[in-house]
């Protein structure tokens, strides 16, 4: 299934999909990686994209990348999607991050 969003072809490959309970637990399928994660931030690697999940004492409750599946709990303030290309002008990696 192919999409247009702002001006873009957004092309569907992998199933994946957000489960959220309660705003204290975000299930996650179709994960490739976790870039990097803390209490206020777990950014995952999707095939369709970045996903930053943001909260208040988030903590990863399983991460099994041969299945694509994570689970992260703690309280959950916001999810965004970003494009691989948005989130590597805004400043790179995880390392690249550390090292300003």
């Amino acid at each position: 299934m192919d999409r247009e969003i702002e001006g873009k072809k957004a092309t569907r490959t992998k199933a994946h999909s957000v489960i959220i309970d309660n705003r204290e637990r975000v299930t996650v399928s179709g994960v490739e990686d976790v870039d990097s994660f803390n209490e206020a931030e777990v950014i995952l690697v999707t095939e369709a994209g970045y996903i930053t999940i943001s909260g208040q004492d988030l903590h990863i409750n399983r991460l099994n990348l041969d299945e694509g599946q994570l689970i992260v709990e703690g309280y959950i303030m916001g999810m965004d999607y970003s494009d691989h290309e948005q989130l590597r002008n805004k400043g790179g990696g995880f390392l690249s991050r550390i090292f300003r």
